[in-house]
Formats: structure tokens, sequence, C-alpha cells
């Protein structure tokens, strides 16, 4: 199947704080957009597309035009959490497919450890509804419901904690190669910035039983910016495009008999792939949503990368570091784990990918073709979303 190469990002900025006190999110997501047009040397008056998850004091696409002084003929305010990227960033290449618009942005800020936000840990908050009211009275958190689904998945298919610490083990890797990650574990006081190995994950403290403190994500500030191009205009900016050839968007839920072990991403994968015309062996570059390591196992064996129940042998001798030679290569900024997590991480796939397709990452797998930018939204095991993106070099 040959790819379409319609839109393409044409320029990124991630904010390069983690910790911002002072900082409001509007800032965040104003200074992103402006390093990001600078980056593919466009204007403020070549944008008329928005994308915006309602995030920070945006407002929504309404108040973010009006206050950026833009007049887009194209506004999507998309929210399915931290996925809700990876859907904007498929409509934006629908949307330019179809000649709707030409350059579009996608944009996030976050100030949640400023603002000692209890992302995970905290009660889930907002009023009770038909799919709230039989769990929130018990008190169940965000975490616990990540703790379910790796308990089930070890007893379903017997991967270890060993197993899932090598998810943590090469993000970590990937991390402190980057100065930026460095930068945030120091200002959010990790107990020790270093590489870790398998049984240091182990020996962290359990947070909800499985999951131990060193398979969470950081809660950090931060946001960043992506502009979206058609291929005129692409063709025409400072850096290398690249392309968006394929995307796939789902959702799933609580069902009698479903399995928990199942994502999204089981349905919103293989529409990606098909559409990209490529297949998950083909990949060089994974950035797979890291809210918690049972994230990221579920996703790749949904995605394709190995069939259901084999993650724990297929993350073994370090195959998911970008220097092990093996591949793919997993969340090469750091992730989650280790980088940044401001609440909703899904922007920041879209930017590393398209840095390793440009060259320009910190752990730089050589010769890099094609990533996946896979989010994941929601709950993992209750109701969630899953995008899958394909990122290709220019």
């Amino acid at each position: 199947m040959a790819q379409e190469r319609q839109a393409a990002i044409v320029g990124i900025h991630e904010y390069p704080l983690r910790v911002a006190p002072g900082v409001s999110a509007m800032n965040v997501k104003v200074d992103s957009i402006r390093a990001a047009l600078d980056d593919a040397g466009l204007k403020w008056s070549d944008i008329d597309a928005i994308y915006d998850a309602q995030d920070g004091e945006a407002g929504g696409g309404l108040q973010l035009a009006a206050y950026l002084g833009l007049r887009p003929t194209v506004l999507d305010t998309t929210q399915v959490g931290g996925s809700s990227y990876e859907f904007q960033a498929a409509h934006a290449m629908r949307d330019i497919a179809a000649g709707k618009c030409n350059v579009a942005v996608l944009s996030y800020g976050s100030t949640s450890a400023s603002n000692r936000v209890a992302i995970g840990t905290g009660g889930r908050g907002g009023p009770a509804t038909w799919a709230t009211n039989m769990e929130t009275p018990y008190g169940a958190t965000l975490i616990a419901n990540y703790a379910m689904v790796k308990q089930r998945h070890m007893f379903e298919y017997g991967t270890t904690d060993e197993q899932f610490a090598g998810i943590s083990v090469a993000t970590r890797h990937h991390a402190m190669r980057n100065p930026e990650a460095v930068k945030a574990m120091t200002d959010l006081q990790f107990v020790g910035v270093n590489e870790i190995t398998p049984q240091d994950v182990l020996d962290s403290r359990i947070v909800a039983d499985p999951l131990h403190l060193l398979e969470c994500c950081m809660i950090s500030d931060g946001g960043g910016a992506v502009i979206i191009a058609s291929a005129e205009v692409a063709r025409n900016c400072k850096k290398p495009p690249v392309w968006l050839i394929g995307a796939g968007e789902a959702t799933k839920y609580r069902e009698n008999g479903g399995d928990i072990t199942t994502s999204a991403g089981a349905q919103s994968g293989p529409i990606a792939f098909g559409e990209a015309g490529v297949s998950p062996d083909e990949i060089d570059i994974a950035m797979i949503y890291d809210s918690f390591t049972i994230t990221v196992a579920v996703c790749l064996e949904d995605l394709g990368f190995c069939p259901k129940g084999e993650i724990g042998a297929y993350v073994e001798g370090g195959r998911l570091a970008f220097d092990s030679g093996e591949g793919p290569a997993l969340n090469t900024d750091g992730g989650g784990l280790s980088s940044n997590h401001p609440g909703m991480r899904g922007i920041f796939l879209l930017l590393e990918g398209a840095r390793q397709l440009r060259g320009e990452s910190t752990s730089q797998v050589p010769d890099a073709k094609l990533a996946v930018a896979h989010g994941n939204g929601g709950l993992l095991g209750g109701t969630h979303t899953g995008g899958t993106v394909i990122l290709a070099k220019d």
C-alpha cells in the first residue's frame, strides 16, 4: 500500500522546565507555540487551525483563538485524556488532506507539580455519573485501576515483577542521556538520579500493589507544541518534514466478561498500521504512553509488537534500549517515568517521535525511518481511549 504524504510535523517545541513556579499553563502553551513556529520558519498568521484539549487556563479553542489573535477555519477541542494529542494529530491529518486548513497547531501546558495536583493517588474527582457512581464511593484511586490490570496480567500470563521492571530500566537509560530529564528528576528530588537496575525497581516501595514507585510516572509541570502542515507548506519549512502516514482511534470500557489486560490499542493499532501500509516489526521508535509500566506492557502487546501475554519475554535482555541493536527503542526522551508527566503526556510522544526522525534525539537511533506514537487516555482496565499515529522520515 502506498503511503499517503499529505500532512507533516514541521515545527516542535518542548517546554524545558518540569518545575516552573510562577508560570501559568497559558504561558507554557504560548511560549511553546511561538518556539514551534520559529522551529518551522512560520508566522502566527500562517496558523489556520487550532486543536486544543481545553487544558490549563486556555478555556478551550474559543478562548485560545482570541488570546492568540487568530481566526482559525478549523477548531477542534477533542479531549480524551492523555491520548488527546494523537486523536488531534489524526484529525489534523484528515482536515489538511480534505483542504480545510494548511497549518495546524496542537499545544499543551500544565503546572501540575507546582500546584501539587495529586494525579493518580488522589481520589477520582468530579460529580458522580452513571459511569462512576458504583466506584467513586468506595475510594478507588486511578493508580488502583492500573495495579489491578498488572495483577491480572501477572496471574493470567505469569509475567513477573522483574520483567515489568525492564520497562523502567529502559526509559531511565534514555533519561540519563537527556539533560532536561536529568534536571527534571533533580528538581523533583528523585532518590537517585542515575541508571537503575530491575532490582532497584523491585526494591522501591509499593505504591499500589503490585506497582512499585519506579513503575509510576512522575508528576511535573511542562508542555509543548506541534505544528502540522500540508505538503505544500512543509516543503518550504526550515526543518525536514516528519510525515503522518497513518492513524487510528478507539475507545474501550468495562464489560461483563471483558479482558482488562487488553487496551483500546488493540483496535486503534491495526487501523493505523493498515492505513500506513507498514507493520510493527518495521518500527524503529515506539513512543508509548507510560503512566505506569503496565500501560506500556499491554499497549506494546496490543499494537502487535508481540503476542498477547508475551511482553515479559519480549522486554528481557534490554531490547527496548536505543542502543540494544534489536528495537524498537522505547520512549527515548525518558518517558513519563523519568522525563515528564504533567497530566496528559500524549503530545510528548509526537515531539520525541519527530525528534528521532529528524535525527535530533539525545538517544538517537541510527537511521530511524518509522515511529509510532500511541497515547492512552482515561483508566486502563476501565473506560479509556487509544490513539495511534504512524510517523515517517522524509
